[in-house]
């Protein structure tokens, strides 16, 4: 699949290229981007070469994973938003918001965005969040966006060799007041 292009009323979304390395590699310098994410830390140019040069442009021609920058149109990378496959009709989300820009809901604005986009261009039908305990600040976005939180996976990620208790939401179609690509029956209500 060849990258798409994505917008809101705020943000322009699009596929990280070879132009965004130095900003991905500075943006990614901060602490709490490689203390909360499965990015390796240290975080090298290879590191930013490799993912702008060679893991973004795979995972679309792949289908694998779908790569959106998060880009104010003045002020340049805002953050990253990843939906990587995970099985048929359903992926996960990832994302990060760079330092400057946190706390003005654009990672949620991007999480919606590309959820919309999955959900009615991909026949996704389910979009996951994980987060290792503790990262407070992904479960407020992943919440803002509308996802259900369902639980806490014990040894759900593995950051850096490291085995971690994550929380688990997901967001539906239906959430959205979208159609599902394939027919969804839940469970009945618990008396």
């Amino acid at each position: 699949m060849e990258p798409v292009t994505l917008t809101t009323p705020r943000l322009l979304l699009r596929a990280p290229g070879r132009q965004d390395t130095d900003a991905v590699y500075a943006a990614v310098q901060d602490p709490d981007i490689q203390r909360w994410t499965t990015i390796p830390s240290p975080y090298l140019p290879e590191h930013a070469r490799g993912f702008t040069e060679q893991t973004v442009p795979d995972g679309w021609s792949e289908g694998s994973m779908f790569t959106f920058g998060v880009f104010l149109p003045v002020k340049g990378l805002a953050g990253m938003l990843g939906l990587v496959m995970r099985s048929l009709g359903t992926a996960e989300v990832g994302f990060w918001a760079a330092r400057e820009h946190r706390g003005h809901g654009y990672v949620t604005e991007a999480t919606l965005a590309a959820a919309r986009w999955a959900f009615t261009e991909l026949a996704i039908d389910r979009v996951e969040w994980r987060a290792e305990v503790g990262n407070h600040a992904s479960r407020a976005v992943a919440r803002r966006a509308g996802f259900v939180m369902e639980g806490t996976l014990r040894s759900g990620i593995n950051n850096k060799g490291v085995r971690r208790d994550c929380w688990v939401g997901s967001l539906l179609p239906s959430d959205l007041g979208l159609p599902s690509a394939a027919p969804y029956l839940p469970a009945p209500a618990q008396g």
